[in-house]
């Protein structure tokens, strides 16, 4: 009687491969798991952890060893990691604790310090917003702004954005009749309205939303080991190039410390980069947030 061939992933169930994902993250980075890991994270019997675990070394048998004197399976010498991790989901992983975290308590999984978040929503808020989002449809909110105070507005959301320093929401603003960002915090007394948006509200006119900006980084000329900087940001031939939306490029510049003045100007140790080329952000709404930004004439482009 022949064996039967290993099973492949797409052949498993979802939960089968989160279960086996789960092997696989334990083995890259703590270079080992054990029955009782599996228990704890996904409440499965002893029995099914076991079915699990073998499983794992029947798809991937390279990946995992048994260490029968500590009861305990570690990664192999050849191991290859079998799913494709994620850089950030992994960080926040090792930092909040492996999972979605709803139903139980946040514990990191390693030492780990990372800055408090100062500027936090309000859950209530929050989820109307979001509900907001995924119906498409207007919000009637109570909003504080900087520049003109308090106002009651109706607001078409459509997106969120993380700076790094707070989250707002990217919507249609009919009291001024623009595409603006709302800082949640802000926000207070969020109703859903239950209407359509107007054509003229839906995100594909949102200008600064659609057009894509191409910013290139170089280390900044007045760091003595640009090397060393290259290495922090995983530079590739010398620089970064990426591709950012032109409504979130000034908060992610503020955020880099990005040097955007065209002859990188700036002096300190937070500078390590400058924006090769300054007018890639000509006509960006919120490239006044650039350090070192000047507004260039029209004339001069």
């Amino acid at each position: 009687m022949s064996s039967s061939p290993p099973k492949r992933l797409e052949d498993l169930s979802l939960v089968q491969r989160d279960r086996l994902a789960y092997i696989d993250f334990r083995l890259y980075f703590f270079g080992e798991i054990g029955r009782p890991d599996l228990i704890e994270r996904f409440g499965v019997a002893p029995a099914g952890a076991t079915r699990d675990l073998a499983l794992y070394r029947e798809i991937v048998p390279h990946n995992i060893t048994f260490d029968g004197s500590n009861k305990i399976y570690r990664i192999g010498q050849e191991f290859s990691p079998l799913f494709e991790h994620a850089s950030l989901r992994i960080l926040s992983a090792l930092s909040l604790g492996f999972g979605d975290g709803v139903n139980g308590s946040m514990q990191a999984l390693l030492p780990c310090e990372s800055p408090a978040a100062l500027s936090i929503p309000k859950m209530d808020v929050l989820a109307t917003i979001c509900r907001g989002i995924h119906a498409k449809r207007p919000v009637a909110i109570r909003y504080h702004s900087m520049s003109s105070g308090e106002s009651k507005r109706v607001i078409v959301p459509f997106a969120l954005v993380d700076t790094g320093l707070r989250w707002h929401v990217r919507a249609f603003d009919r009291k001024s009749r623009e595409f603006r960002d709302f800082v949640v915090t802000r926000i207070e007394e969020p109703t859903l309205l239950d209407e359509e948006p107007q054509a003229n509200e839906r995100p594909h006119n949102d200008i600064q939303w659609t057009r894509i900006v191409e910013l290139d980084f170089v280390p900044h000329p007045s760091v003595e080991r640009p090397d060393i900087i290259k290495m922090d940001y995983g530079m590739t031939d010398g620089s970064i190039r990426m591709r950012v939306r032109a409504a979130v490029v000034g908060y992610m510049l503020q955020r880099w410390r990005g040097d955007c003045s065209p002859d990188h100007c700036l002096r300190g140790p937070e500078y390590r980069l400058w924006l090769k080329d300054h007018l890639a952000i000509y006509g960006v709404k919120n490239a006044l947030l650039a350090p070192g930004y000047r507004a260039t004439k029209k004339a001069d482009y």
